[in-house]
């Protein structure tokens, strides 16, 4: 991939300050890759019919890519993507996995593109992190006219009785520690709510599973920023405790995570 085959870009250019919470991942970046959550086949495919176009050749940049789970797999359907990420540890697990993908330090207040220069623009679970008032301009800005704004995250499957379990005690132990009312470490559809109705966005749920280790389940709930901005040993006790839980549904160690992508897509 050259620098021709993608939007111009900015390598130098310094990202946006990012909170704290934000940033939070970079001390994790390969537990991250390691234990969170790709996504099905079926996103790929309602991203090509909602954009009105396929995947392959399409100049994608994917902000917010964290350590490139979701870069990968655009990359693998053929898109000429350019990853956006401004934490440096998520960076550098990022450019240790795909060192062929162009890799830019920025965010989504405040994209390094020149004006519609981009086919599609993703966001990987990472929309929550940027300003609404700031990144849907940028967003619209860097699109070519016809050009998609695709938005989505991995929500866990509530209707499956043992994930239910599960968020409830998570509520109550963020609750308990960090006196948060509404925290959960299973994503919630409620981070779509600062989507902009004037956007027009079209929705789709994809339902998935995936079968994984006790333990990966474990360093997946561990890799959120609701733990991660907690502490150690709070985390450590709720893990442990978490285990004796699972450990009797699970008595073969292996775990099937239930989720429902929440795909939010608009055509500028």
């Amino acid at each position: 991939m050259t620098a021709t085959d993608t939007p111009d870009a900015a390598p130098e250019h310094a990202p946006h300050p990012a909170t704290p919470r934000a940033l939070s991942f970079d001390r994790v970046a390969a537990q991250y890759a390691a234990a969170r959550p790709g996504y099905p086949a079926a996103l790929l495919d309602a991203v090509e019919e909602l954009a009105g176009r396929p995947l392959r050749g399409a100049r994608t940049l994917d902000v917010g890519a964290g350590t490139g789970i979701s870069t990968r797999r655009l990359h693998e359907r053929g898109a000429r993507v350019v990853a956006v990420e401004p934490g440096p540890g998520m960076a550098a697990e990022l450019h240790l996995a795909l060192p062929h993908i162009p890799l830019v330090r920025g965010d989504g207040n405040s994209l390094p593109f020149a004006a519609a220069s981009a086919d599609l623009i993703t966001y990987a679970q990472s929309w929550h992190w940027t300003d609404r008032a700031r990144s849907t301009p940028e967003a619209l800005r860097v699109l070519r006219p016809g050009g998609a704004l695709a938005l989505w995250w991995n929500v866990s499957d509530h209707t499956v009785p043992w994930v239910a379990a599960q968020d409830t005690r998570l509520r109550q132990f963020f609750r308990a520690e960090a006196g948060a009312e509404d925290e959960s470490a299973h994503g919630s559809p409620a981070r779509t709510r600062g989507l902009l109705p004037e956007l027009d966005f079209v929705h789709r749920r994809i339902p998935w599973t995936r079968r994984i280790p006790l333990t990966t389940h474990l360093d997946n709930l561990g890799s959120h920023s609701a733990f991660l901005v907690l502490g150690e040993e709070p985390t450590r006790r709720f893990l442990a405790a978490e285990r004796e839980h699972l450990a009797p549904l699970f008595p073969d160690g292996t775990v099937e995570e239930a989720y429902v992508v929440d795909l939010n897509v608009t055509i500028r």
